[in-house]
């Protein structure tokens, strides 16, 4: 896997390490892929109700939004992390390797009010590269984002979504006792915002193209809260 950062500058909010989509069959060893959906079905999770408005996760179709998520990779501050700039043609074939492939890592659109204004990776890290890097757990579920306009960077709002969408795998998938992140250690608005967002630092851990902070977000910890 070769993990990036996720579209954030040193004056922006948020970001998560870009995941290395993969098709069926790699990245296995921690555990065999059970039957059926491997991340419960995102699509049917419904909105969450946050500070900043109504937000709900919705699948990418790429027909649809390639355009518009290629735009966001071509703006550099996103581009220093995602290293994802380019034609088209790149976004499409990161998209297609998750699209793809088994579920195992999916794409969606972030979308506020109506309006799309993020992009984020839901992947489950015991059965990706990650999990050679770290003590995984079965069900442990990855997320990566990146804000799409400037506009919406430096404005808190990547905590906001980050414990939206923390709070909806925990609440939707009931065998994942953890959320994890690993963003780029030199991003640090990325770090405080996962730390505001209720993860906690777990470790630093070399990853194939950075080194970066492992984020925790526990289940039993947030119930306890």
């Amino acid at each position: 896997m070769p993990p990036t950062d996720a579209g954030t500058d040193p004056g922006t909010d948020t970001g998560a390490g870009r995941p290395a989509p993969h098709p069926a069959g790699d990245g296995e060893d921690p555990l065999d892929p059970p039957a059926g959906d491997l991340l419960d079905t995102p699509a049917d999770w419904g909105p969450a109700t946050t500070s900043a408005g109504v937000f709900r996760l919705v699948p990418v179709r790429a027909e649809r939004d390639l355009g518009l998520i290629s735009r966001w990779m071509n703006d550099p501050a996103v581009a220093a992390f995602w290293e994802l700039a380019g034609a088209e043609a790149v976004t499409a074939a990161h998209l297609r390797t998750q699209l793809d492939g088994d579920g195992r890592s999916a794409p969606f659109l972030g979308v506020l009010g109506g309006v799309p204004m993020s992009y984020w990776e839901l992947y489950r890290a015991d059965l990706d590269p990650l999990a050679r890097h770290y003590p995984a757990r079965p069900h442990d579920t990855g997320i990566h984002l990146l804000l799409g306009g400037g506009a919406d960077r430096g404005r808190g709002l990547g905590t906001t979504f980050l414990r939206a969408v923390s709070d909806l795998v925990l609440d939707h998938r009931p065998r994942c006792g953890r959320v994890v992140a690993e963003p780029d250690l030199r991003n640090t608005p990325s770090v405080a915002a996962f730390l505001s967002a209720g993860f906690r630092f777990s470790a630093e851990v070399d990853l194939p193209d950075k080194r970066a902070a492992l984020m925790v977000r526990e289940r039993t910890f947030r119930d306890l809260l």
